[in-house]
Parts: structure tokens; C-alpha cells; sequence
């Protein structure tokens, strides 16, 4: 049996008749943080126990998939809080450098104005006020959902501390040099007029145009094929594979590029595929990775024909033009020419688009700032492959393995004004100065700072440490680090895992951010579909909690989050939650209202019932598969559990075994109200983290203690009585079969009907009195006839159905019910029995038949003994 040190007042107080969540959630989330229940102490003595919060950006409001992950990590903590740990759950926020700083020049095109017209400092100072302003609104909408984060932490990506890390990390990279500056092709947003790294690029089926090109005069032509013919102007080679015996005469020389007054050559390139198309390929190194790479080969100019806005800088007829506007005008001047020797539209192909503003992405040389990954990522990979941090699902490995061993150097820089400034001056003569955060800029005549800024994944790749106090050495850092566990969608383990497990290791000597990965999936609409604006189907959560209460919305996120898989959610789960919510409410009002008590020890077992001792047996059950469920982050399995158990087995048994006890009073409904308030309250414990809540209000006005936050995580005593929990079994099964058979005779749930309940000699004897209230079973009186016997589990109910029926209206319905049965049956197994049909069915079709067949068999049986055991006329 469980421990239970709480003591009850001498009057209980009256909870109200209904469970209103919008009038005590709201007061009691505030009561917990004033009393400092989230706020953790680094000077304990206690172990630690740390969770981050995944940095919501500052323009983000609460949607379901932060509210799916939030409730999970909040049940973490809170679970390891009652535990005994120094539990600390750090929330923040992040700059979201190219998603704000779109948010303010929207605002200012509204005023008619840049951010050129303001300048950078004027234009940050903007952004800054807007922050203040309208930033931050999730964190309210982090309260309602009952998040237990420790606010006094709470960080941001741009505030002081988090840059000093940042500063820090830059020129301690860049002299060990893993940061450095080259000019390679880059993804480039034409309207967000930045860099983008290849993990902000969404690729999307879209339609275009496959043109072939002669290219060439006379003998020494071939074709290329392009769905990019704008780029043409900026070819300066045509590649073929060095042995395609088509090209060998051409390897070497130089033929003429259409529409322009150049020449350029054929090279020969491995990488060329001589089956894919004519074999032949253009290369333009300033606008596709693959072809700068063939450039580098072969030392090939690199010309860059657009600008940063995708307009074509080209000198001649189409300069000016944008890059979609050349693409056709280009064509057209080809097809002019007589140099397009094929066309195919729609040609169907992969587009990279701008994940922030899905414009296409344009490949561009550009001068960028790039980390040198090889040494990181290969540390990263190690940590996880040494067991140093586990991922879980462990299945998830393998999609971890794939992207840090296959890791490019990453593009850092980003062509914006929001975010941290890269610290690098260059001066009048071609000096290069990386500033650290106590280092003085250069200062005097021609120095100036790099115009970029860092990549946002840059300084929440830092935020395991940086958020403890890093680079300083904190009594945060030294109680908090590393971190426990890493809860977070499988979506970002790109962008946001790898980034903080190599920065992790490299900063901290080789020591892992966090112990666990718990990857999670995303949440999807009640019939699988990606929740998206353009499909309608987006739920703002607080309409939810409006509606139901932030326990139900918690409790069905967690009932569907099994680890690693994506989490359908409908509104209709939402208002079972609700209900559920409710039941625990009014099954706790009513034990308490007879007597349910946590005074005193536990009766010694031998005066426990075996109702009693079931119940406890099961208790203990629920209490080590819970902890099972959270150490391997199974959060439906524990949900579906704590449902089961407290609805089923408490409520639904335990509360009606017992109420013939409780109304009949004396020293055993004494030990039965114990025992009842024993279990609510390890249940209510139990229940606390996914429903915070609800069970809050209850515990404290059943046990009238402080507050569950802080109090003590049920243990398994070990406590087990299999001869009890069969004694019931006994009971559950008379009464689920007769229950049954009532059902099925029609009778209502509450109608009374005479019965004999024979139980002499078999373990049910304790609990005939149960077993009849439960049943509504009068005592058989004069005149009873029995119409109907049911031998079930060793005991007999006989039972006089005479007048409480319809027995003629009975005996057609049920008559009519077997014909149809019979009818299906011979149907089934017409087909079954046709060789020509089984010869060319698919085997789908005729399993389902099979399957009709079964249960019109099954039918036919159960019809048959309804219609026998009705009484005679």
C-alpha cells in the first residue's frame, strides 16, 4: 500500500456540485508562481533535474503543436518536482530574426516607409519596440495552459547575457578556425533579400517548363535541356561525361552560347550522367551548386546575371527584366532563332521555396560566413552512437545519423539588420579583427563592422548553456548543466538538435547538452491532415480551453502522444477529456461527501474487504506502470492508464462495490472510506501532471494540504493480492454478463426485475448485496417464475422477466433480427462457394466477406439464445 503522510482537517469543505475550470484555473496557476513552486535553487541539495523550453519565436502565438509539446514537458517536470528533485523547466523566447524583422517592415510599409528611410540603428531600435510591444504574447498564452516554468529565468536570444555567449562562441570558433568567410552558392530569398540555410528551404512539386537548346553552329552543335533558361546568360561551359563518344570530338573546344557574343567550352565531367537527357549539360556556376563545383574543376568563370531581387543584370534586351519575365522572354528569342528543338510544359519538378515567405529560392554566389561542420558533426554523431544521449524512439537514430554524417558546411550569415551583428571589423588596409566581448573594436579612420547578422539557429544552438549563465561560470550552470531530457517535434531535429549537440560539445569540453532526445510527432486535424490556414483546419487552442478547460486540452494531447508519431486531435477527443474532467470531479464530491478520508494510517490488511484489497492491488498496479510509461516517455500508454483505472476501476467498481457498504455504516464502511480516500488521493497525485488543474482543487479540499505541486509522487509499496483481484474478477464478470443479457432482452438500465442470486459456497457470497445493487435485482418474492437462468462464474441468476417485457414484441423483433441474419449468412456463403467469383476476387474482398459470414454465424447464436430465453406465453 501507498505512503500517504497527509492529514485531513476535521471538516471537510464542500466542493461545489460542478467543475467550473474558468474560475479557478486562472487563480490558481498565479497562486503557484507566487509561492515560487517553479522556481528552482541552485544551493539545494536536491538533484536536478532540467528541462528547456524550445524557444518559441517572439511574433508566435500558442498553437496546438506548442501547447502538445508544452503539456508533455510540464508533466516531466512536474512529475520529477514531486519526485524530490530541484526541478527546472527554463522558458524563453527567440529573436526569429528574419520572421520579426518581416513583421516590422510590414509595419512600416503600412507608414509608407523602409527600413532604408529609418537607417540600421533607428530601424533595430524599431524592431525592439515592437518586441516590447507585441512580442511575447505566447508567454500569456503559456500561463493558461498551466505551463510550470520557472519565470525568473526567463531568457531571450538578443538580451545581454545570451549575446555575450554568442560573441563568445564566434571568435572562439573563428580562431580556432571553424568559422570562415567564402564565397560559394548560396540559397538566396529574393524577397527576404537574404541568405537562407538549406534546412529553411521547403521543396514543393511545382509546375514549369523542360526547353531544349541547340547550342553551337554547324558541326559543333548539341543540345542541353533547362527548366531555368534565364540562367543561360550566365553559362560559361557545357559539360559531357569524358567517355560519351557522341561529344569526344567536341571536348576541349569552344562553341557558341545563343543570344550572346561568347564562346565558351566543352569540358568533360564525370558528374554528368551520359543517359539522363542528351548527355549534355550547361553549366553555370554562379547559379546551381552542382555546376560551381564542375566551375571548380575546371576553373571556370563564375558570372552572376541577376541581383539580389531577381532581376537580370545581364547588358542587353533583357536586363531589367525579372528573372520569371526573362525566363519566357529567353525562350521566345530562342524559338526565334530556331534553336528550341523540344518543348515540355507543364513539366512537373522539385522548386525550393522560402520556408517565411514561400518565394522561390534563387541559387547565388555570394560572400557568406560558414562553419566548418566536418570535426562537430562527427562529435555529434559519436555521442549519440557511444550512448552518451539517447534518442528516443531509438528508431529515430537512424534519420539523426543521416543528417550529421552527411553535413555541409553551414552558411551563417544573413543579410538582415535584426539579430546578433557578426563580430568582425575590416579595416582601411585589408585588415580582418573578430572581437571578442571584452575586446575593444578597432577604432579610428576606414574600420567598419560586417553588415550581417547570424543565422537565428546560431544563438538557439547555444541556448543549453547559454540560458544558465554561460560564458560566466554560474552556480546555475554548475547545479543545471547538463540538461535531462530534450523534448521537441521530430520536424526541428535539424535545424535546432544537431546545431545545439555540436555547439554543445565543442563549448562545454566535450560534455552533452542534454541525456535524452524524446522525439515527438506533430499534431494533425481528427483525420490525419496536416493542420494548415488553406485548409481550414487550423484550432487555436484557447478556444478550447475556452470552451473545456486547459485539463482537457492537456489530457487529450497527452492521451495521443505515443513517442515519435503524429498526433491526430479532434474537438469531439477534447469534450470526451471534458467529461472525463468532470467525472473525476463528481466521483471525488461524492466519495467525500461519504466519508472518504487520508486520516490516519491505513487499516492493517486483515480488515480490509477484499473490495478493499483489490482496489489497493490495483492501485499499486497503476502506480509502477505509470512510472514505467514516463521513463520511456509514454505518454498515451500512462494517459490511457490513469483513464482506465480511474474511471473504470475506481469509479465504476470500486465506488459502486463499496456504496452498499457506506449506506450500510458502521466499523467497515470506516475502513472502506480510508481505503477510498487513500486511492483518490494517490490517483489524483497521479492524474496531477497531465491535469493539473482539476486534481489540484480536489487534493487540497480532500487532504487539505498546501498544494499537489509540491507534494510527494506516489510510490509502489510492492503491495499485490492476486486471490483479491480474482475474487473480483468473479464479480465484474457476473456482473458484465448479466448486464448483457438485460441489454439484450431490452430492459432498461435502472429497471428493477426479481431475481434469485445463488452464490452459496463461491467466492461472490461477500458481495451478493453488491452484486444485486449493481444488477437492480429485487429479492425473488411470491409468485416469482423464473423465465430466464444464467450460470455465470459458479453462481445461478435466475430471473422473472414476466411483465416487464413485451415478450410477443420482443420475440418479432428478434425474430425478424434472426431472419435478416440467416439471409446474410446464405449470401455469404453463395460467394464463398463460387469458385469463378473466389478465382478472380482480390483477396481483400473475399477476407471481408469471410468476415460478414463470422458474424452472421455469431448472430445467429446470439439470437437464437435471446429468443430461448424468453418466457413462454
Amino acid at each position: 500500500m501507498t505512503e500517504n503522510p497527509s492529514q485531513q482537517p476535521a471538516s471537510t469543505p464542500e466542493l461545489p456540485t460542478q467543475y467550473a475550470p474558468a474560475e479557478v484555473e486562472g487563480k490558481l496557476y498565479e497562486r503557484w508562481v507566487e509561492r515560487g513552486y517553479f522556481t528552482a535553487d541552485p544551493e539545494s541539495e536536491k538533484p536536478p533535474y532540467t528541462i528547456v523550453i524550445p524557444p518559441p519565436n517572439v511574433t508566435g502565438s500558442l498553437h496546438l503543436g506548442h501547447a502538445f509539446q508544452h503539456t508533455l514537458m510540464d508533466a516531466l517536470t512536474r512529475r520529477k518536482r514531486m519526485q524530490g528533485y530541484e526541478a527546472l523547466w527554463l522558458p524563453g523566447m527567440d529573436h526569429a530574426g528574419i520572421a520579426t524583422q518581416n513583421k516590422v517592415e510590414q509595419q512600416l510599409g503600412e507608414e509608407g516607409k523602409s527600413r532604408h528611410d529609418l537607417g540600421r540603428e533607428e530601424f533595430v531600435d524599431r524592431v525592439w519596440q515592437w518586441k516590447e510591444e507585441y512580442g511575447g504574447k505566447i508567454l500569456g498564452q503559456m500561463r493558461r495552459l498551466g505551463d510550470g516554468v520557472d519565470w525568473s529565468r526567463e531568457r531571450f536570444t538578443m538580451d545581454e547575457g545570451l549575446s555575450a555567449a554568442v560573441q563568445t562562441v564566434f571568435k572562439k570558433m573563428y580562431d580556432d578556425e571553424l568559422i570562415y568567410r567564402a564565397e560559394r552558392i548560396i540559397n538566396w530569398c529574393p524577397r527576404c533579400l537574404t541568405a537562407i540555410s538549406d534546412i529553411e528551404v521547403d521543396y514543393q512539386d511545382d509546375d514549369g517548363e523542360l526547353v531544349s537548346i541547340t547550342y553551337g553552329e554547324g558541326d559543333d552543335t548539341l543540345v542541353v535541356a533547362t527548366t531555368r533558361a534565364e540562367t543561360m546568360l550566365g553559362d560559361t561551359a557545357v559539360a559531357v561525361h569524358p567517355d560519351d563518344e557522341r561529344y569526344a570530338h567536341l571536348i576541349g573546344r569552344r562553341i557558341k552560347l545563343p543570344l550572346t557574343d561568347r564562346t565558351i567550352p566543352v569540358v568533360a565531367d564525370t558528374h554528368v550522367d551520359p543517359e539522363f537527357g542528351t548527355g549534355a549539360v550547361k553549366v553555370t556556376p554562379a547559379h546551381d551548386p552542382n555546376d560551381f563545383a564542375i566551375g571548380q574543376r575546371h576553373g571556370l568563370e563564375s558570372m552572376t546575371v541577376m541581383d539580389e531581387r531577381g532581376v537580370i543584370t545581364v547588358p542587353g534586351p533583357f536586363e531589367g527584366l525579372d528573372r520569371f519575365e526573362a525566363r519566357s522572354a529567353i525562350v521566345g528569342a530562342l524559338r526565334g532563332q530556331g534553336r528550341i528543338v523540344a518543348e515540355k510544359r507543364p513539366y512537373v519538378h522539385s522548386v525550393g521555396h522560402c520556408s517565411r515567405c514561400r518565394t522561390t529560392v534563387e541559387p547565388r554566389l555570394s560572400l557568406q560566413w560558414w562553419v566548418k561542420v566536418e570535426t562537430l558533426a562527427k562529435a555529434a554523431g559519436d555521442a549519440v552512437r557511444d550512448g552518451r544521449v539517447a534518442i528516443h524512439p531509438k528508431e529515430m537514430e537512424q534519420r539523426y545519423f543521416d543528417w550529421v554524417d552527411n553535413l555541409r558546411d553551414w552558411c551563417i550569415s544573413r543579410q538582415l539588420w535584426w539579430g546578433h551583428r557578426i563580430p568582425v571589423w575590416y579595416g582601411p588596409d585589408g585588415e580582418v579583427v573578430c572581437v571578442g566581448p571584452d575586446e575593444q573594436p578597432p577604432t579610428g579612420e576606414g574600420w567598419t563592422q560586417d553588415t550581417d547578422v547570424l543565422d537565428t539557429w546560431f544563438s538557439s544552438g547555444l541556448w543549453p548553456f547559454s540560458t544558465l549563465g554561460w560564458p560566466e561560470e554560474t552556480p546555475d550552470l554548475k547545479k543545471f548543466y547538463p540538461t535531462d531530457v530534450l523534448l521537441t517535434g521530430h520536424d526541428i531535429i535539424f535545424f535546432w538538435v544537431a546545431r545545439m549537440m555540436m555547439f554543445g560539445l565543442y563549448v562545454m569540453d566535450g560534455e552533452v547538452p542534454f541525456k535524452t532526445i524524446a522525439l515527438t510527432g506533430l499534431v494533425r486535424d481528427e483525420r490525419g491532415k496536416k493542420m494548415s490556414k488553406s485548409f481550414g483546419n487550423v484550432v487555436d487552442p484557447l478556444d478550447w480551453m475556452d470552451t473545456y478547460g486547459s485539463d482537457a486540452v492537456r489530457f487529450t494531447l497527452a492521451r495521443g502522444a505515443n513517442p515519435g508519431t503524429d498526433v491526430p486531435i479532434g474537438e469531439d477527443w477534447v469534450q470526451a477529456s471534458r467529461n472525463f474532467a468532470n467525472k473525476i470531479w463528481n466521483a471525488t464530491r461524492f466519495a467525500m461527501m461519504n466519508g472518504a478520508t487520508v486520516e490516519g494510517a491505513l487499516p492493517p490488511v486483515e480488515q480490509l474487504s477484499a473490495t478493499d484489497r483489490w482496489i489497493l492491488s490495483r492501485l499499486n498496479k497503476t502506480v509502477a506502470d505509470v512510472d514505467a510509461f514516463y521513463e520511456d516517455f509514454q505518454f498515451a500508454k500512462l494517459s490511457d492508464a490513469l483513464y482506465h483505472f480511474a474511471w473504470d476501476e475506481v469509479f465504476d467498481w470500486y465506488v459502486e462495490l463499496s456504496k452498499t457498504t457506506f449506506f450500510a455504516g458502521g466499523d467497515q464502511a470506516k475502513v472502506s472510506a480510508r481505503v477510498l480516500g487513500e486511492v483518490l488521493d494517490v490517483t489524483l497525485r497521479l492524474l496531477h501532471p497531465i491535469v493539473p488543474f482539476v486534481t489540484e482543487t480536489l487534493w487540497t479540499t480532500l487532504t487539505g494540504q498546501e498544494s499537489v505541486v509540491v507534494a510527494d509522487w506516489p510510490k509502489d509499496s510492492g503491495f499485490r493480492d492476486d486471490a483479491a483481484e480474482k475474487e473480483i474478477e468473479l464479480v465484474q464478470q457476473v456482473v458484465t454478463e448479466v448486464r448483457r443479457f438485460r441489454s439484450d432482452q431490452g430492459l432498461q438500465p435502472g429497471q428493477k426485475v426479481p431475481a434469485e442470486l445463488d452464490v452459496t459456497g463461491t467466492a461472490l457470497a461477500p458481495h451478493e448485496a453488491a452484486i444485486r445493487q449493481l444488477l437492480r435485482l429485487q429479492p425473488a418474492g411470491e409468485g416469482f417464475h423464473a423465465t430466464a437462468t444464467l450460470p455465470v462464474a459458479g453462481a445461478r441468476v435466475a430471473l422473472d422477466l414476466s411483465g416487464t417485457i413485451d415478450v410477443e414484441a420482443e420475440r418479432k423483433r428478434l425474430t425478424k433480427d434472426l431472419g435478416a441474419a440467416e439471409k446474410e449468412k446464405a449470401q455469404a456463403n453463395g460467394k464463398l462457394g463460387n469458385e469463378a467469383f473466389l478465382a478472380k476476387a482480390p483477396d481483400n474482398v473475399v477476407d471481408k466477406i469471410r468476415g460478414r459470414l463470422a458474424k452472421a454465424d455469431a448472430d445467429i447464436e446470439r439470437i437464437t439464445a435471446q429468443l430461448a430465453n424468453l418466457p413462454q406465453s
